[in-house]
């Protein structure tokens, strides 16, 4: 991060924009150019090739695993996707209307209390909790909604990938190959982006070299705000209000007339498109075309078609997903905590990184009250 004490006076960068904040080989975003890489891998060959525990793998370890060490760590996260018997009692005394991301953040941190080993952050004992934290992510999220459904949590299949595994847990039944791939890339493409909001504030919490539970379940919470992890939430709730693709034009012109901000457009660091929309809107008529029913698909392009005309503004990874999610017939309040189920990737291999070569995170404000401001006592005020 620059250095207050070196910078000219009165520099300051809001919202940290354009600040370089830690040194990291995980990810990076090349906002002009529209492109995201894995430890040097770029996204779409990730996408087309790859598999989410491949990618877990190289976020945590540098590289690619080779077929031995992708085995081992397949194995290590089925035999830890079971959560701890009284997490899900605990769980089920939980409001039934509580949000489902809110549902996770205190799981997350009461998980800490089943794990004797929780405080050791030793590489060794914080590669086991990454896998613990990886592998259970997608089991709390999907027990949460079934028990708000009023149903029995399905216990996880160990002969299923991450992927295929959430997607059963949630339904009960199977998923087809095709929905269990796409959601696989899905999470492929979820899973880091360099010093997003949630990231940087995993990083903080680890820099004060408080244990992973502590730092995830602060990255949680950063993530629930609808500026980083519930916007695709409500792209879908606009495609739903919108209706038709009959109404789009009118609505999208309406809505931005009113300053109203149309959710899934424009990002913090691309000024072209986001590399990831790309996989994401095939996704979307892909499923489209599976289900017979392309509406949610089309209506996505026309927004997007008015909103490069009228605003110039290229979708982001959150717009395409939106329908993708809803094709799969996953509930709208869930795609947050689906968020985090890719992200805990990302986050634990920061977390990984931080540890490694640790300096506590502490930034200056550039102070801008008044000085010398003359006490008076209370009964003078």
């Amino acid at each position: 991060m620059t250095n207050k004490a070196n910078a000219p006076p009165g520099t300051s960068a809001a919202g940290l924009r354009g600040v370089t904040a830690a040194s990291s080989s995980i990810s990076d975003v090349n906002g002009e150019k529209g492109e995201l890489i894995y430890q040097g891998y770029n996204i779409h060959n990730l996408a087309k090739r790859s598999t989410f525990e491949e990618v877990i793998f190289l976020l945590w370890n540098k590289r690619l695993p080779n077929g031995a060490e992708l085995s081992e760590l397949e194995q290590s996260l089925r035999a830890a996707y079971e959560v701890p018997a009284e997490l899900v009692a605990l769980m089920k005394r939980f409001p039934r209307d509580a949000d489902p991301i809110d549902v996770l953040r205190t799981a997350i941190s009461a998980l800490e209390f089943y794990d004797s080993n929780a405080r050791d952050i030793s590489r060794a004992a914080s590669v086991k909790t990454a896998i613990r934290l990886t592998a259970q992510f997608p089991t709390i999220v999907a027990a949460s909604d079934r028990i708000r459904r009023g149903l029995e949590p399905v216990r996880p299949d160990a002969s299923l990938n991450i992927a295929a595994n959430f997607l059963y847990m949630l339904k009960g039944e199977a998923p087809s190959e095709r929905d269990a791939r796409i959601f696989d890339v899905c999470l492929i493409l979820h899973a880091d982006h360099e010093l997003n909001a949630s990231t940087f504030t995993a990083r903080v919490v680890a820099g004060t070299l408080a244990d992973m539970y502590a730092a995830v379940t602060a990255a949680i919470g950063a993530l629930s705000g609808p500026l980083h992890g519930g916007a695709n939430t409500n792209v879908m709730k606009t495609l739903l209000e919108i209706g038709t693709v009959e109404n789009v034009e009118s609505f999208i012109k309406k809505a931005l007339a009113d300053k109203r901000k149309i959710m899934g457009f424009g990002h913090a660091v691309y000024r072209t498109q986001d590399p990831r929309a790309t996989h994401l809107r095939q996704f979307s008529r892909e499923m489209g075309e599976q289900a017979g029913e392309s509406k949610w698909y089309e209506m996505s392009r026309k927004v997007e078609e008015v909103m490069m005309r009228e605003k110039g503004l290229y979708p982001n990874v959150d717009f395409f997903s939106a329908s993708t999610y809803y094709m799969m017939g996953i509930p709208l309040d869930l795609y947050t905590p689906i968020f985090a189920v890719s992200r805990i990737s990302g986050w634990t291999g920061h977390i990984l990184e931080q540890y490694t070569d640790n300096k506590l995170i502490r930034p200056r404000a550039e102070y801008v009250g008044p000085r010398d401001v003359a006490y008076v006592p209370i009964d003078q005020r």
